[in-house]
């Protein structure tokens, strides 16, 4: 069973930067593709990016596209998504997901994830 923790959360101006981190509870992350995802109140969970097992192969979907970089550290069985030009229309709930050896074709569907982190939430205003 892994477990995921998402970390880094916070209030931020519009335009600034946060780092969150998403560790797992054992050393197997590197097994995993991880998943970023935020949920805004009152909308549907909505993919972000999957980066693969080695970190090689990253995906983005449009809107994050330019201002998000996901990467990872499996050797401290962590990844992260560092977040810059932050808009209020980012703020939501942030969660990781692992998916067990590679990103799945429909990477931004959270079906198709195996695992969940808490989630940790992000606000952007001024």
């Amino acid at each position: 069973q892994l477990q995921l923790v998402e970390s880094g959360g916070g209030l931020v101006k519009p335009g600034g930067s946060l780092r969150l981190s998403c560790t797992a509870s054992s050393n197997i992350l590197r097994r995993y593709a991880i998943g970023w995802f935020r949920q805004a109140p009152g909308k549907e969970r909505e993919g972000l990016s999957c980066i693969s097992v080695s970190g090689d192969r990253i995906l983005y979907v449009d809107s994050v596209k330019g201002r998000f970089t996901a990467s990872r550290d499996n050797a401290k069985n962590t990844a992260y998504l560092q977040m810059n030009s932050l808009k209020p229309e980012d703020t939501a709930d942030y969660y990781c997901a692992a998916d067990l050896y590679s990103c799945p074709t429909t990477y931004d569907r959270p079906d198709d994830y195996d695992y969940w982190g808490q989630g940790t939430q992000v606000t952007v205003s001024s």
